[in-house]
């Protein structure tokens, strides 16, 4: 294939690098011959850790960056000293066009960072928001913002909810997605000042299917497709379903091998089980998209072991075949 997508990737970000970035990276390239990636980082350790794989060829490439953001650096000093780190020499190669997109698992206040700073926002975009798909008993959902803009206002809200629209439509094929923005009850004069400022807004705009308030209980049962919150919000939120998917994990396994006769039902329910567990499992859905950049921007979890970085290499494909920014550009700014 002579023209690939081209995404970059943080050799060196997260708990688990280089080894599982170099292999999810691999197992991208495997799957996909529609995608050339980028490994940043330390060339000699990116090498030893690629060197164990048979590649495809021309699709995997090495960017030499001997200096790596740590998760504990303040994050604007570090991308502006640091010019020699994974994080900004990945995403220099999306500002200047080489690649389509970059993915990290590294230092999430310097990605953050870095995206507004390095590559940059569209033209009238006021905030970048990042926005993670999670699982639902009907599907999946939008969480959008759940960790960048902590003190959003009304307008930027707004936004939101219209670039978490074309995303889900366009990426996740949901037609006209339902938009429900978070609030303490269902009642429109309920919530906070943001909440309730912005309600209105958002039942003005007549580009978004604005369905009013969805309250954190029916998130997971699918009660909008679009769940539209600041980030200091959406951040709770996400790491309140991480933590109870877990928890409830563990303790069906536990109550699963509590007794003889558990251990037999066990091994009956094992196949279904499963498959239903690994439909909330978060890694299959890839990392959670900086949308409104310039260019694309994927943050994954820190802990991000080979298959949410191969997933967050292949939703790059989607992203750029869809023409999102070129979308967003043309509904919103």
């Amino acid at each position: 294939m002579s023209e690939y997508i081209n995404v970059a990737v943080d050799a060196m970000g997260g708990d688990n690098a280089p080894a599982e970035v170099v292999k999810g990276a691999v197992e991208a390239v495997t799957e996909s011959n529609k995608v050339k990636v980028f490994l940043v980082g330390r060339e000699a350790d990116v090498k030893a850790q690629l060197g164990r794989y048979d590649v495809p060829a021309g699709q995997i490439e090495i960017v030499d960056a001997p200096e790596v953001i740590e998760t504990a650096e303040p994050p604007v000093e570090a991308i502006r000293s640091k010019k020699d780190s994974s994080i900004v020499k990945g995403m220099k190669l999306v500002k200047e066009g080489t690649c389509d997109a970059f993915v990290s698992a590294g230092s999430t206040g310097a990605v953050l960072v870095g995206g507004q700073i390095l590559v940059g926002r569209i033209k009238g975009i006021q905030r970048a928001p990042l926005a993670p798909v999670i699982p639902t008993t009907s599907g999946v959902a939008l969480l959008i913002d759940c960790g960048a803009n902590v003190d959003a206002r009304p307008s930027h809200l707004v936004q939101f909810a219209r670039m978490g629209s074309i995303y889900m439509e366009h990426i996740m094929g949901v037609k006209n997605p339902r938009v429900g923005i978070v609030n303490i009850g269902a009642e429109e004069e309920k919530g906070n000042a943001l909440v309730k400022e912005t309600f209105p807004l958002l039942k003005a705009c007549d580009d978004i299917n604005f369905i009013g308030s969805v309250e954190a209980r029916d998130i997971p049962s699918g009660g909008a497709d679009v769940v539209v919150c600041e980030a200091f919000v959406g951040n709770v939120i996400l790491k309140m379903y991480e933590g109870v998917g877990g928890a409830l994990i563990q303790e069906v396994k536990k109550g699963m091998l509590s007794t003889l006769r558990s251990k037999i039902g066990a091994l009956l329910v094992k196949p279904a089980l499963k498959e239903t567990l690994k439909a909330f499992d978060l890694e299959q859905y890839g990392g959670a998209p900086l949308l409104g950049l310039n260019g694309l921007v994927v943050k994954t979890h820190g802990s991000s072991k080979a298959v949410e970085v191969k997933n967050s290499i292949l939703q790059c494909i989607a992203f750029k075949e869809q023409k999102i920014n070129d979308r967003i550009r043309e509904q919103i700014v």
